[in-house]
């Protein structure tokens, strides 16, 4: 793994101060900085950038710090500081565009098969927005499809798990035969085989709505993260970008 980098080190920083700041003022934090539904009151447009520094809990930022040290460190010493960061952000910001285009599909969903009983939009996101819903829905649309379009439109998104499957991606597309040791697993195993079966079980949890992971995990933000990774490192391998042009 070798040293801290510059930039991870500042990245690092800033997710342990908003994760303080998170558990000295709670709610108000996750109000203003989470990704809320675009249609949700609590939306604010900054909220695209600041939820990637936000986290759940304390296992959730010390596994994320750990992954951005340990893979993102190695990327910001071949890139240089300002393609890594343009490269994370990047991954971050795609992550959250495939969470919210999931979320849109659910919203559709169940509006349409509420707007098809009789009901106006106006009243559903009014009902919505002040945290409630009517049990009646259920027999309208059925429970999956109300289940889902309450979760994506009342259930914000935190962390840079987005950002983070996007350099898992780019590291094992770099470092493809490097050998990982996994607390899970008794054997190394290299990055190139780990890291899309991890992927694979991410797109599987979210598909089918079995998370291996536990609850409460966007799945489709880290497979967000990692196509928009993926896509860059083609990109830029194809066009054999020269990492001087981002100093």
């Amino acid at each position: 793994m070798g040293r801290l980098t510059e930039t991870i080190k500042h990245l690092l920083i800033i997710n342990v101060l908003f994760f303080i700041a998170t558990n000295m003022y709670g709610d108000q934090m996750y109000e203003w900085f989470s990704l809320y539904f675009p249609k949700n009151d609590h939306f604010q447009l900054w909220q695209i950038v600041t939820h990637m520094f936000m986290h759940g809990g304390f296992m959730h930022i010390l596994f994320n710090i750990y992954a951005l040290y340990a893979f993102g460190s190695p990327l910001e010493r071949m890139w240089g500081r300002n393609k890594f960061l343009f490269f994370y952000i990047s991954a971050g910001l795609g992550a959250a565009l495939i969470h919210i285009g999931v979320n849109y599909y659910y919203y559709n969903a169940g509006m349409n098969a509420l707007l098809s009983a009789g009901l106006t939009e106006s009243n559903i996101l009014e009902i919505i927005n002040s945290g409630q819903y009517s049990t009646q829905w259920y027999e309208i649309a059925g429970k999956s499809t109300i289940d889902n379009f309450l979760g994506a439109f009342n259930t914000p998104v935190v962390g840079a798990s987005g950002a983070i499957y996007g350099v898992l991606v780019a590291f094992g597309m770099s470092y493809p035969n490097s050998e990982l040791f996994l607390l899970f697993l008794p054997v190394p195993i290299k990055a190139k085989f780990f890291i899309p079966v991890l992927i694979a079980l991410d797109l599987f949890s979210g598909v089918t709505g079995y998370s291996l992971f536990g609850q409460g995990i966007a799945h489709f933000a880290h497979v967000g993260g990692a196509l928009f990774g993926f896509l860059m490192m083609w990109y830029w391998k194809k066009n054999q970008f020269n990492n001087n042009r981002w100093n």
